[in-house]
């Protein structure tokens, strides 16, 4: 999810001078590094309550009279419950069995593992894959997560995402499964934030390049062949939120553009490390892109390094931290630390490279730094009450809350909004004609190496 960075102003949770703010971030998060790192140390319940009781056909075997006939049914009620029990070995489709089941003793996939380049840090082997900053449970949690990406992602790519499909039938396919599979479908009061959407589901097409997701009441958008489509969506654990995305284009005019963005992101991931300052990165990622272009229609474009969204790093329960990895070339002297998680992403256009804001509305984002003392207002008091218990600081959107049955709450997002509580962020776009692309992903950075935890077999 790109972190948006507006001309004209100053970013300023680090104080940086490279004109770089971000759309999404958390002002009250100034930590650093380590500092950030230790945000983590948090755990919102030690139970998720997703754990079945294997009792299926006990009762009914219990007790059984010693008769013949009655001995042969018994076995019957045996066999039954050994296929009850047995544990599910591959997904369904759609997805329906719990992530947890197919991993019952939780040894969830390892992300990419690759070494640190461009640095004289040196791990022994034991302790290079972690951190000693990181909570007990913390690999666990965002490799659940990104196991839950991977596999919806996949069903999302081979049955939903079709010329034809409407965007709505699309995003909705993509969060129920990422419920069905985290176990919490988040209906009832706090269940998401055991577990679910990191952030709404954003299908933008064309020159739309981020923040665009269906509303309720809006018209049905069609996808079609020849549209460029990103998919950027988010799953989360207890906090650890894996922020991944991809684009996909039926048309093969546009695989310049695609692979241009892809191998840009690659570059990114393969520059990023302890120590790594985010100029650098940008720098690098600038050259790749940029040595791409694409003809359209007998017009040669060449592929642009979009210069104002940006990658980013995560904190637990917030997609945005305090940091920001453009696509360009700067000045930014900041440095990645150990036991930091980032956004890799990347966004390429063959229009201005520049981004603005759309009409609409994409979601919303609690700013848990600011008081609602001087809240009056009944219905944003009360809508303020569900957000918090629902979403706290997770961004959401109009139609995860009419799902939860909150009717009538436009008025009071109106006030939460001007009060600086609630913060709402706008579709952003290229010029109309354009096309752009995108492709993210989550990194962990262990002690001697990085983990490209969202890493598959797609990308």
């Amino acid at each position: 999810m790109g972190s948006k960075t507006p001309e004209g102003h100053q970013q300023t949770p680090d104080g940086n001078s490279n004109g770089l703010k971000t759309a999404n971030g958390d002002p009250q998060i100034t930590q650093k590094g380590s500092g950030s790192a230790d945000l983590d140390r948090g755990v919102v319940s030690d139970d998720d309550g997703d754990d079945d009781d294997d009792d299926d056909g006990q009762g009914a075997a219990a007790g059984q009279p010693e008769k013949k006939k009655k001995r042969k049914r018994s076995k019957k009620k045996k066999g039954k419950k050994a296929v009850l029990s047995e544990t599910p070995t591959e997904q369904t489709s759609p997805p329906s069995v719990l992530v947890s089941k197919l991993f019952p003793a939780e040894k969830y996939p390892i992300g990419e593992l690759a070494p640190y380049v461009n640095t004289s840090r040196t791990t022994d082997e034991e302790t290079r894959y972690n951190s000693r900053l990181w909570s007990d449970n913390f690999l666990t949690e965002y490799r659940q997560a990104a196991e839950i990406h991977r596999q919806v992602r996949q069903y999302a790519q081979s049955e939903l995402i079709k010329p034809g499909a409407t965007l709505q039938s699309i995003a909705e396919g993509i969060e129920d499964g990422v419920r069905t599979l985290s176990g919490h479908q988040g209906l009832e009061t706090g269940d998401s934030l055991y577990a679910g959407m990191g952030f709404p589901t954003g299908l933008c097409l064309n020159n739309v390049a981020a923040h665009w997701t269906p509303n309720p009441g809006g018209k049905d958008v069609v996808l079609d062949k020849s549209d460029v489509l990103k998919v950027d969506f988010g799953v989360h654990v207890n906090g650890r939120i894996v922020d991944s995305a991809f684009t996909i284009a039926f048309d093969h005019t546009y695989d310049n553009l695609l692979t241009a963005v892809k191998e840009a992101t690659n570059t990114g991931i393969n520059e990023a490390g302890i120590d790594a300052r985010m100029g650098d990165i940008g720098a690098a990622i600038q050259e790749v892109m940029e040595s791409y272009e694409v003809e359209i229609k007998g017009k040669t474009f060449p592929v642009k390094a979009i210069r104002n969204i940006t990658g980013h790093d995560i904190l637990q329960y917030h997609i945005h931290g305090g940091k920001q990895i453009p696509f360009i070339k700067n000045n930014n002297r900041d440095k990645m630390e150990e036991g930091e998680v980032f956004a890799i992403e990347t966004f390429g256009s063959t229009g201005k490279g520049f981004l603005n804001d759309e009409i609409g509305v994409y979601g919303y984002g609690r700013q848990s730094d600011v008081s609602a003392a001087n809240l009056h207002l009944a219905s944003a008091r009360s809508l303020l009450k569900t957000i918090d218990a629902n979403f706290g600081t997770i961004v959401f959107c109009r139609r995860y809350l009419e799902r939860l049955g909150v009717r009538g709450y436009h008025l009071g997002m109106r006030d939460l909004m001007n009060h600086g509580i609630v913060e709402s962020y706008a579709p952003l776009v290229d010029i109309k004609g354009s096309y752009t692309a995108q492709f993210e992903h989550t990194i962990l950075l262990h002690s001697g190496g990085k983990e490209v935890i969202s890493r598959g077999d797609d990308y």
